[in-house]
């Protein structure tokens, strides 16, 4: 692996120049102008401080992307990551984050080094998309509280919702129109000026500036260090096996979510670049980056897609981008933290909520719907239902289930179609048209086993005037001992009524368990053809 790596990074820098240095620079701002606002509200939204989401991204675009699975990931703390921080949050505090977030990390490196970074691939599309949205509803759920300045209760967005009934909705409408503001500004701005100056920023930025200039009375981000190692932070004696213990399960949660969605963002920002991510070399990194996040102050970081477009599309030629990004924000830390300690939290959700909106994968939900496909449809609502009101790994394992269900319900249904037999198609001609009349043809497409052989009873029995079957069974992959034990019964009903049967297109696999279950030995080898042009040429001539 570290022989890999050091090739890969050499062809990566392979002509690197001034120039190429020149267009890292300038997109590894660009991206710290885009992370910077999101770092903040992503902290804050996370049941953290502002704060520890900035520490994140800045270590995160350093340790992350040095020792990535490919050159234009920029990783930081998410959108996503968050609807599986706040509960952690509520119930265990920040302590319960950095030891969550640590043993994600053990596991994502355990991932990448036994190389199951390709398991993403095989969850369906509908079920990411779903998921994804569901996702966004938990972020936009969230952030009523900041962006109406309520005060609810619960551990979830859904009961932090239902609070409201007894609790009382009683909007703070000066926070109402900051955020507002920030959600009219980001809609507004023109799409030419985001890779300048994104619509984030800038909405941050005038929010802000509203706030000061009227001595406008809401809730703020609050202190921003300036310091790289944060007062609160992981520390190692919150790791004893009891800690441990507690936080397995929500630490998978955090290691599943940043597994899909790194791997996912790599192989979308991949096509973008025409660069094929190392999954598990990206694993591997995510687990050493999320172990020693943690130990700064920061929440669990994963790739961020919007980000990483924003890197790609701005010029970025190496993972120097990241790093430069990284730069960025430890200067805007160092530098800005008095004014990034009066943004306004209204100001952030209103960030949060046009950032949920963006997160739906919109195309994809319309082409889904519009052209109804049903299985499809279901799966996309079950994991959005299932990622709301649980937990987001059930959710993806609901969803997961569900499509193998239907999976397998689709390929394991049978069609047995019976068919006359054409004499002008045969190659073979003079046959007896009599008998010809009185022969049909059985094509199978599907498997034939315990939940579809009762097909094929009652479809024989209901054939009258036959004096000839051809079983044609080119479609038919498999048989199971069931469907077998049916054709044995039907084969042997078949010759006690005087009608011969013979067999084409067998494949091996069906032909060994036919033999294994003696079903093969009703009919004699004779009656076993290649092809069922040449089995009902034989067949007509032999019982003519």
């Amino acid at each position: 692996m570290i022989r890999d790596f050091v090739y890969d990074l050499k062809k990566e820098f392979k002509g690197y120049n001034s120039s190429s240095l020149v267009k890292d620079m300038l997109s590894g701002l660009t991206v710290t102008a885009v992370a910077l606002p999101l770092a903040l509200a992503f902290g804050v939204s996370s049941g953290a401080t502002g704060a520890s989401g900035i520490i994140t991204a800045i270590f995160a675009g350093i340790v992350i992307a040095l020792l990535g699975g490919a050159s234009y990931q920029i990783s930081g703390p998410t959108g996503a990551m968050t609807a599986v921080l706040v509960p952690i949050a509520m119930k265990y505090g920040m302590k319960g984050i950095f030891i969550a977030g640590f043993l994600s990390g053990v596991i994502l490196l355990i991932a990448g080094i036994f190389k199951i970074g390709h398991i993403v691939h095989y969850i369906p599309v509908p079920v990411i998309t779903g998921f994804t949205s569901g996702i966004a509803v938990i972020i936009a759920l969230g952030q009523i509280d900041n962006l109406f300045g309520t005060v609810s209760k619960g551990d979830n967005a859904v009961k932090k919702l239902l609070s409201y009934s007894y609790l009382g909705f009683k909007p703070n409408y000066t926070a109402l129109t900051i955020g507002l503001l920030v959600i009219a500004i980001m809609i507004a701005w023109p799409k030419k000026f985001n890779m300048i100056f994104p619509s984030s920023l800038a909405a941050i930025i005038a929010a802000v500036l509203v706030s000061i200039l009227f001595k406008l009375n809401v809730a703020v981000v609050g202190d921003i260090p300036r310091k790289l190692i944060l007062d609160e932070r992981l520390r190692f004696s919150y790791l004893s096996l009891g800690n441990i213990k507690d936080f397995i399960i929500p630490s998978i949660s955090i290691a599943a979510l940043g597994l899909i969605e790194t791997l996912l963002c790599g192989s979308s920002a991949g096509r973008m670049k025409g660069e094929k991510i190392n999954a598990d070399r990206e694993l591997v990194a995510q687990g050493i980056g999320n172990m020693l996040i943690p130990l700064f102050g920061g929440v669990p970081a994963t790739a961020a897609i919007a980000r990483t477009s924003v890197a790609i599309k701005s010029g970025s030629k190496t993972r120097l981008t990241s790093v430069i990004h990284s730069i960025g924000l430890i200067i805007s830390m160092f530098l800005l933290s008095p004014v990034m300690s009066k943004i306004p939290l209204s100001a952030l959700a209103g960030v949060l909520m046009i950032t949920a909106w963006r997160m739906n994968e919109w195309e994809g939900i319309k082409n889904i719907f519009s052209k109804r496909f049903k299985g499809a449809i279901w799966k996309f609502i079950l994991t959005m239902t299932a990622t709301i009101v649980f937990d987001l790994t059930i959710a993806i394992i609901v969803g997961i289930i569900f499509s193998l269900i239907l999976f397998m319900v689709r390929i394991s249904d049978i069609d047995i179609v019976v068919s006359d037999v054409y004499p002008e198609k045969l190659s073979s001609k003079n046959l007896d048209l009599a008998l010809l009349q009185s022969t049909k043809v059985i094509y199978f497409t599907g498997p034939l086993f315990f939940g579809t052989a009762e097909k094929l009873s009652s479809i024989l029995s209901e054939l009258e005037g036959v004096e000839l079957i051809i079983l044609s069974m080119r479609g038919m992959p498999m048989i199971d001992i069931s469907g077998s034990m049916v054709l044995h019964e039907c084969l042997m009903d078949l010759q006690n009524k005087g009608i011969q049967v013979a067999f084409s297109a067998v494949n091996p696999k069906v032909s060994e368990m036919l033999k294994r279950t003696d079903t093969s030995n009703i009919i004699s080898d004779e009656n076993i053809f290649w092809s069922t042009d040449e089995a009902i040429s034989a067949m007509v001539e032999k019982c003519a």
